[in-house]
């Protein structure tokens, strides 16, 4: 349903936001009714409602929206004393709507970190497990070690995967040599350990690709994963809905000669414009009738659309791609030990261990003049559309996505709640500036910066590429601005830099 029709059908039957949080402020009120309990109770007391809670969901007759007012309170508490941090009534809100399986629109600073904590403790009590699924590693290992000590002086366990590595919350270990305290108490364990852990945080990259790597065991006790339960996803338009159809493929090897590719290299690097028709929006680029004639030239063949030539089509359409549509430091990056390393396009950080697949990235490396890893066949694949839609209870929380409301309902049946500000918005949003150029551009990004420099004011800077990063870093330089600068090539300074 459109917006506009929204709007209309509002003013008819009412708005169904309004009703909604009119109902969930009633809830705050019984939540905040139990604050003196709480607050009276000691750690070894507060601790123990963990158990009792458990007891009481038990009983056939009790769900978990009965004991919602009392776990809210309790995790509330929890949250003040460990961490100093007590969830405003708004985010009892939010922390409600995550719980009923709807999307929580929250401005940022309104601290959906925090928010997320309610609805998973809450959900963990039932003992199936809730994935908090984040859109980076850093973000996974941040939050886990942070609300990790929430969940632990509950009683809770908690379990975070990452590329290649897996961890539980522990207060009594301690990696002194971390740069973020914050995560200092994650203890590696195996993968199957931190999925059973109470909560698990992990991107949605991890939870895919594990599911996969599950469905492809034939041994019970090979399983990593549970019952995909609950799971609350943090920037969810991004993941679910930029990102819904972007495939999740685990491959193996396949025998090609490696020559191919740096002789089909060549022959791309050669072509002219008038050689081929690009379309970038598809990612999608096809020769003309004269750069088929160029290419039969260059191979010394007279057709190239013969039986025999099959794989020389095969491999002059991922020449062409690789040498047309994918940019070094924008769709990926060339480590100083020639490998080629794939830039997530949504998120502008390194995939590692990921490849492309039907022979695009050693089409790549033999572009770049690297060494061509194997090839690699397809034997496992999923969407995040299609996995997210495996869960018996999906939830999600973001800045901006009230405009997608109607691909939220439509794809995934959860409905957009608009979670007022804790305190109003004092931002001012002012009208975009348009350039001529993209010389001038930057220029003004310079300039505009070293303005704020002067008052004191610190500046982030977004950009959408690596390429970009750096350009703008080249104009801060001229103006004799200090800076850091953040991208794909050095994520691993990340905890320091922020």
């Amino acid at each position: 349903m459109a917006i506009t029709q929204q709007k209309a059908l509002s003013k008819i039957f009412g708005d169904p936001q309004k009703k909604i949080l009119k109902r969930l402020r009633k809830q705050v009120d019984v939540i905040n009714g139990l604050n003196d309990k709480y607050e009276k109770m000691s750690d070894k007391e507060l601790r123990a409602q963990t158990d009792e809670l458990k007891k009481r969901l038990s009983k056939k007759s009790v769900t978990l929206d009965t004991i919602l007012p009392d776990a809210f309170a309790v995790a509330r508490e929890a949250a003040k004393r460990v961490i100093g941090e007590r969830p405003y009534d708004v985010q009892l809100i939010g922390g409600m709507v995550l719980h009923e399986g709807n999307v929580a629109e929250m401005k940022t600073g309104e601290g959906k970190t925090l928010v997320a904590t309610l609805p998973t403790y809450l959900n963990a009590l039932e003992g199936k497990g809730v994935h908090v699924v984040t859109v980076n590693d850093y973000l996974a290992q941040r939050d886990a070690g942070w609300m990790g000590q929430v969940y632990d002086f509950l009683g809770l366990t908690t379990g975070v995967i990452i590329n290649e590595a897996s961890f539980v919350y522990d207060k009594d270990y301690d990696n002194e040599h971390h740069d973020d305290p914050r995560m200092r108490k994650l203890r590696p364990v195996s993968r199957k350990e931190a999925y059973a852990a109470d909560i698990t945080y992990g991107t949605n990259n991890e939870f895919g690709f594990d599911y996969l790597r599950d469905n492809m065991v034939n041994d019970v006790d090979l399983l990593r994963q549970r019952e995909l339960n609950f799971a609350i996803v943090d920037e969810v338009d991004s993941i679910l809905i930029d990102e819904a159809r972007t495939p999740l493929i685990i491959s193996a090897p396949a025998a090609e000669n490696p020559d191919n590719y740096y002789t089909f290299a060549k022959i791309a690097a050669k072509l002219v414009p008038e050689d081929y028709v690009l379309d970038e929006k598809r990612r999608s680029v096809a020769l003309t009738d004269g750069g088929v004639e160029k290419v039969q030239k260059l191979l010394g063949i007279k057709n190239l659309y013969t039986p025999d030539h099959v794989r020389s089509v095969y491999h002059m359409d991922q020449a062409l791609r690789a040498q047309t549509l994918f940019k070094r430091d924008k769709d990926y990056v060339v480590t100083n030990d020639g490998e080629v390393i794939i830039v997530d396009e949504h998120t502008g950080r390194l995939m590692q261990g990921r490849r492309y697949n039907e022979g695009l990235h050693q089409a790549i490396e033999a572009k770049e003049g690297v060494p061509v890893l194997e090839e690699s066949m397809t034997l496992a694949t999923i969407s995040f559309q299609n996995y997210f839609r495996l869960y018996n209870k999906l939830s999600g929380m973001t800045g901006t996505a009230f405009t997608e409301a109607e691909e939220f309902q439509q794809i995934y049946s959860l409905d957009v709640i608009q979670i007022p500000p804790n305190k109003p918005v004092i931002r001012e949003d002012k009208e975009d500036l348009i350039f001529k150029t993209e010389k001038a551009k930057l220029k003004a990004v310079a300039e505009a910066i070293k303005d704020y420099h002067k008052q004191g004011r610190p500046v982030l800077v977004g950009s959408g590429s690596i390429e970009k990063n750096e350009q703008i870093a080249k104009y801060l330089e001229k103006e004799g601005i200090k800076f850091e600068i953040l991208n794909a090539k050095n994520n691993e300074r990340e905890a320091a830099i922020v």
